[in-house]
């Protein structure tokens, strides 16, 4: 009888993942072993994996290179285990639902990660992040990696199992008091908590593409290292430093920090490139056209240089017959031959009396499009944090979020980092400043870039000025900010008419489906009754069809429409890249409606077929109405 395949209920198992990845290379190193439950489960025979690897293998190495902190381990383990969840859609909270391509989803950065990878592998062209800098605070982000207090002060100890104390202010006793911001946990947690979320990002990239991250003093050298791990120390692109306040602080003990740092990493260095930085009036502002030369302004170069070469060391006569040579140890920069090419064409410059000694013009119509970016910013060129927080006063008339960056500073990552067609993620979004960035971006240059932005929906403080104005979590703030920012433009510029200015929002939750696993001797007549509808009675046909579009790797962003055939509700995901239908009793009509559609994948509810005969009647009508083989049948059709 033919069966058709079940899509998953839960996300990749990332350790799973590389032993596909190592099976390809090295199949003959792997074997057969048993687990702790007695199944058959294929393994690594690491003896014959080391004999392939030669002298290349460090295990007996008395010494080795190894950056690590107490929970690495766990935080590994953290990011490759799958998890049972799911992307709620709400349309109600979002703008512009049908049309647009962008994505806000809610909800723990990691978890998040893990559900998109399918559909967004390899797609994502820039990633941004500016992760919560180290305060020695508890993380709002709650891994199962995260160790107690009392487990990190095991690790505290000596030899002879004693406390290690800073040497600081004593306790009431007379012992040292314990000094939190030196101690394992105080960059521990940060490090297993941003270790595994670049893990799990790192496979979204393209080939080409990059992450940013901005980061300050306190984890900065933890940064670079986790990221010489996760991405290859020799995909390192730059350390950008941005002078973020314009103004000393006063109050500061020893120095005002004014600056902090962004990393940037390639994928991929060998495929990675990166666009210019738009020039400005300021570095236009030294051409000029003194003897109206019809190919526009133009500034002086150098004509010399060293050290010299004998056959480019020659007499220049100018206009008024003075004779000139370069200084001692240079020489001309071009032959004599090219150099009287360049005076016929008008391209050397005596100066306006004809005295000077010459110099090449430099037309600004022939340099390059844009300026290479340096890896120091100042202010005046990529804002500062006090005009960052009055754009969020501008836009909510309060100042509702602490320390956001400044959107001319995030588009200038996005005009380095991106295409204009493609795809930002930031999954640490705050106040969504990456989003209202590319927005503007896009109207000034006409592209059409898109953003997944992804935040958890930590509370604001009651206290706080956001609290008070009516948002109770970062995400409220983000989301309100994009609606407010875009609509704002569009107000200001109906030209931008065209400009999506729209997201969809999800929500990560629980999964769709109901817990089916039970022990033999926990079975009844109402625990069996799940195995003929497993789909928890909350959730909608558009919870069900985002949850198939994420297991079949389908990204969130496209177009759908649904329509009724026979009773039933057929969804067509962007013109038959994915069709599924989700109603109890599907007919011959409404198959013959889907393969009207021409499917790539199809997707039915199993509860939709009450005996097993109707299912291999369905996998024979596919074969005759769209010409499948029963392997394309196979792959193609899922049930859920």
């Amino acid at each position: 009888m033919e069966q058709f395949n079940y899509l998953d209920k839960q996300t990749a198992d990332g350790a799973a993942q590389n032993l596909d990845a190592l099976y390809k290379l090295f199949p003959s190193c792997f074997t057969e072993m048993e687990d702790a439950t007695g199944n058959v489960q294929r393994a690594v025979d690491w003896g014959k994996l080391r004999q392939l690897l030669g002298d290349n293998v460090a295990d007996d190495a008395p010494e080795t290179y190894d950056f690590t902190w107490v929970g690495k381990r766990a935080a590994q383990r953290e990011a490759m285990a799958p998890i049972r969840k799911t992307l709620r859609p709400c349309p109600e909270e979002s703008v512009n639902w049908d049309t647009t391509q962008n994505l806000y989803i809610e909800g723990d950065n990691l978890e998040v990660l893990k559900l998109l990878q399918n559909s967004y592998m390899g797609k994502v062209k820039m990633i941004y992040i500016d992760p919560p800098y180290n305060t020695g605070n508890d993380f709002v982000y709650h891994d199962d990696f995260a160790k107690s207090l009392e487990e990190y002060d095991e690790h505290n100890k000596n030899e002879q199992g004693e406390r290690y104390y800073s040497k600081g202010e004593k306790d009431e006793d007379g012992a040292y008091r314990k000094n939190t911001d030196s101690n394992g946990r105080f960059h521990s947690d940060w490090c297993s908590m941003i270790y595994s979320r670049l893990m799990a990002a790192r496979p979204f990239l393209t080939e080409d593409g990059a992450i940013f991250i901005s980061i300050d003093d306190y984890e900065e050298d933890n940064m670079k290292k986790i990221c010489n791990e996760v991405f290859g120390e020799n995909n390192f692109v730059a350390c950008v430093t941005w002078q973020r306040n314009y103004a000393p602080i006063s109050l500061k003990k020893f120095f005002s920090e004014s600056h902090e740092y962004c990393y940037v990493y390639a994928k991929n260095i060998d495929s990675f490139r990166m666009n210019l930085l738009p020039r400005t009036s300021k570095q236009n502002k030294d051409y000029k056209n003194p003897d109206n030369d019809p190919r526009g302004v133009w500034k002086v170069g150098n004509l010399t240089v060293g050290p010299a070469v004998e056959k480019q060391v020659y007499e220049i006569i100018g206009p008024t017959g003075k004779s000139f040579y370069p200084p001692s140890g240079y020489c001309w920069r071009f032959t004599k031959e090219k150099f009287e090419q360049m005076r016929q064409d008008n391209r050397i410059w005596f100066g306006s009396d004809g005295n000077n000694s010459p110099v090449p013009k430099l037309f600004l119509t022939e340099v390059q499009d844009g300026v290479t970016p340096m890896t120091l910013w100042t202010f005046e060129e990529a804002g500062h944090n006090q005009i960052a927080t009055r754009e969020l006063r501008d836009i909510f008339g309060a100042s509702i979020f602490t320390s956001p960056k400044p959107i001319q500073y995030l588009q200038r990552y996005l005009h380095i980092g991106l295409d204009k067609d493609s795809i930002i993620l930031d999954f640490f979004s705050g106040s969504a400043t990456t989003a209202h960035a590319m927005l503007k971006l896009n109207f000034e240059d006409g592209g059409t870039r898109k953003f997944i932005m992804v935040q958890w929906p930590e509370e604001t403080d009651e206290k706080s000025e956001a609290y008070n104005a009516g948002y109770k979590n970062i995400c409220e703030i983000g989301k309100e900010r994009i609606r407010r920012a875009g609509k704002k433009i569009k107000e200001e510029h109906p030209q931008a008419k065209d400009l999506d200015i729209g997201f969809r929002v999800f929500k990560c939750d629980e999964s769709n489906y109901k817990n089916v696993a039970f022990a033999p001797s926990d079975y009844s007549q109402e625990t069996l009754e799940l195995f003929v509808d497993n789909i928890k009675d909350d959730r909608s046909d558009l919870d069900l069809l985002f949850d198939c579009m994420l297991r079949w790797g389908i990204t969130l962003d496209l177009p759908m429409t649904s329509t009724k055939v026979d009773g039933c509700k057929i969804h067509n995901v962007n013109e038959g890249a994915l069709v599924a239908c989700f109603e109890g009793r599907v007919t011959e009509k409404v198959i013959d409606a889907i393969c009207d559609m021409e499917p790539n994948k199809v997707v039915f509810r199993d509860s939709s077929f009450e005996e097993a005969a109707q299912k291999m009647n369905l996998f024979e009508l596919f074969k005759q109405k769209l010409g499948w083989e029963e392997q394309e049948v196979r792959n193609n059709i899922r049930v859920i």
